[in-house]
C-alpha cells in the first residue's frame, strides 16, 4: 500500500508539471514552504499537504466551475491517471485543509508574486524613472450564513434575510504591472480611506501614489510625503480651486500652500496631528479632458511633484488618465476571475478566497510581464482577458504531456499570448447602459423560508 507521503509527493509534482508550470518563475514549492515555516505552524503529513492545497485553491480560481467537488474529483483522477492509490472524494477532505492552511500563507505568496512581477519589469518603462502605485476600492458579495452577516453585514438598506453579506475592499496596484502590491478587507461599515492606511506601509520612498478624490486629504499628502512618496490626487469636490492665487507656472497650473486643518482626523493620534507640519507647498493642475463619454471635463489634481519643467502639465494628464485602468484591474478580478460573488460560508474561508484570488491574478499579471519582456511592449497592451483564455485551455494537457510536449505547448501559448496586442481605443466611446433586460421575476422582499411557507400555506 502507498503512503500518504507519495499520494502528497505525486500530487505535487502533478500540479508543478500543470498549474504550476507557466508560473515556475514566479512562484516555487520553495516559496509556499517558506511562507508556510514562516507562520509558525506544523503540518502533519497529508494528501492535501501546503502546497498541494494552495495550487488546488489556484486551480479552483482558474476553473470556471469553482465546486469543491470538482477540486476533489480532479485530485482522485490526477492520483489514478499516476498509477497511485485513490483517495476518497468527499470534498470535506478539500474544505479541512483549505481551512487548515495558515491564515496568512496566502497574502504573503499574493504580496511576493506583485513585487517579483515588477522586479522582472524594465526599468525604462516606470514614469520618469519611478513607480507608480493606483489605490481605489471595491466590494464583493458572499452566501448569505449568520457567520459571514456578522461580520460583513448586508448593506443597510436591504431587508433582514433579503440581501447578501458584502465586504468592502481596497488595493493598491502597480501603476507598471497591474499586480496586487496589498490589499485590505472590511465591512461596508469601514471607510476605504482606513482600509487603505492598513496597507500604505508597502508604498517605499520615492514612489508615487496616484488616487481619486475619495482618498485626498491634507493629512494623507503630508504623511505619505513625510515618508517620501509623492501624490498625484484629484481633489475633493467641496473643495475650492482659485487658479489666480500662489505662483503661476502656466495656464490651470500653479503652486499653492494648503494650511493644516484645525480638526484632528480619527486616525490619527494627537502626537501624529501635532508632527505634522502646519503648511505644505503642493501644485495644483486643471486638467482638461475633452474626452467624449467622459463625465467631468475638467478634473482638477493636487500633487506633491512641484517642478513642472521635469514633470509637465501633459505628462500629469496622460498618468491621471491611466488611473482607470484599475476600474479593468478590478473588472477582471472580479468578473474574469469571478471575485464578484465568493462562496466561503465563514468569514475565515471568504478572506482565504479573497487571497487565492488575488495570488491567481498576480500570477497571470507575472505571466503577461515575462511575455511583455521578451517583446518588448507593455504588459499593460496585453489581453489579461486572452491570457486567462489560453491559459485555461493548455494547463489540462500540461499535466499529461512529457516534457517536449510541455516544452511545445508553452512556446506557443507564450507566442499565442504576445500576440494578443489590445488595440489603441482613443475616441471610443460605449454608452452606460446595458441592452440585455433581465428577466421579470419579481424581487424577494421577505426572507427565503417565510415565501416558501406562504406558497404551501
Amino acid at each position: 500500500m502507498l503512503s500518504i507521503g507519495n499520494c502528497a509527493e505525486t500530487l505535487v509534482e502533478k500540479f508543478s508539471n500543470s498549474i504550476g508550470l507557466p508560473f515556475r518563475n514566479l512562484l516555487t514549492e520553495e516559496d509556499i514552504q517558506s511562507a508556510v515555516q514562516a507562520t509558525g505552524v506544523s503540518w502533519r503529513e497529508r494528501i492535501f499537504s501546503p502546497s498541494v492545497t494552495v495550487w488546488a485553491m489556484i486551480s479552483q480560481v482558474l476553473d470556471s466551475d469553482r465546486a469543491c467537488r470538482k477540486v476533489s474529483a480532479k485530485i482522485v483522477a490526477h492520483l489514478v491517471f499516476m498509477g497511485k492509490q485513490a483517495c476518497s472524494d468527499d470534498p470535506s477532505a478539500f474544505c479541512q485543509a483549505r481551512k487548515r492552511l495558515p491564515a496568512d500563507v496566502l497574502p504573503l505568496l499574493a504580496r511576493q508574486v506583485g513585487n517579483r512581477t515588477e522586479e522582472d519589469t524594465s526599468e525604462m518603462s516606470k514614469w520618469f524613472g519611478r513607480s507608480v502605485r493606483i489605490v481605489d476600492g471595491s466590494s464583493f458579495s458572499m452566501p448569505d450564513t449568520p457567520e459571514n452577516q456578522k461580520e460583513f453585514p448586508q448593506p443597510s438598506e436591504q431587508a433582514s434575510g433579503c440581501g447578501f453579506p458584502s465586504a468592502k475592499i481596497v488595493a493598491i496596484f502597480s501603476w507598471l504591472t497591474g499586480a496586487v502590491i496589498d490589499a485590505s478587507i472590511g465591512s461596508l461599515h469601514v471607510a476605504e480611506r482606513t482600509l487603505f492606511h492598513r496597507i500604505w506601509e508597502c508604498l517605499k520612498s520615492g514612489e508615487i501614489l496616484l488616487n481619486d478624490r475619495g482618498f485626498c486629504s491634507y493629512a494623507d499628502i503630508a504623511c505619505l510625503l513625510a515618508r517620501g512618496v509623492d501624490s498625484v490626487m484629484r481633489i475633493v469636490q467641496r473643495k475650492r480651486v482659485d487658479f489666480r492665487r500662489g505662483k503661476r507656472l502656466g495656464k490651470g497650473d500653479h503652486l499653492v500652500i494648503w494650511l493644516k486643518p484645525i480638526s484632528r482626523p480619527e486616525w490619527l493620534s494627537q502626537d501624529e496631528f501635532n508632527a505634522i507640519p502646519d503648511e505644505i507647498l503642493l501644485r495644483e493642475v486643471q486638467l482638461d479632458t475633452h474626452i467624449p463619454g467622459f463625465r467631468s471635463k475638467k478634473i482638477c489634481v493636487v500633487t506633491t511633484l512641484l517642478d513642472s519643467t521635469v514633470y509637465p502639465k501633459s505628462a500629469l494628464l496622460d498618468l491621471f488618465l491611466q488611473r482607470w485602468d484599475v476600474e479593468i484591474y478590478l473588472r477582471h478580478l472580479k468578473i474574469s476571475l469571478k471575485m464578484d460573488i465568493l462562496t466561503g460560508h465563514s468569514p475565515e474561508i471568504v478572506r482565504k478566497e479573497f487571497w487565492a484570488h488575488l495570488l491567481a491574478y498576480n500570477l497571470i499579471r507575472g505571466l503577461m510581464g515575462i511575455v511583455a519582456t521578451t517583446e518588448g511592449i507593455l504588459i499593460r497592451r496585453l489581453s489579461m482577458k486572452g491570457t486567462l483564455e489560453r491559459l485555461s485551455a493548455t494547463i489540462p494537457m500540461l499535466g499529461q504531456a512529457d516534457p517536449d510536449i510541455q516544452n511545445k505547448l508553452l512556446a506557443h501559448m507564450m507566442l499565442r499570448i504576445a500576440h494578443d496586442v489590445l488595440p489603441h481605443r482613443s475616441g471610443r466611446v460605449e454608452p452606460r447602459a446595458r441592452k440585455r433586460r433581465p428577466k421579470s421575476y419579481p424581487l424577494l422582499t421577505v426572507p427565503r423560508h417565510v415565501a416558501r411557507r406562504r406558497l404551501v400555506g
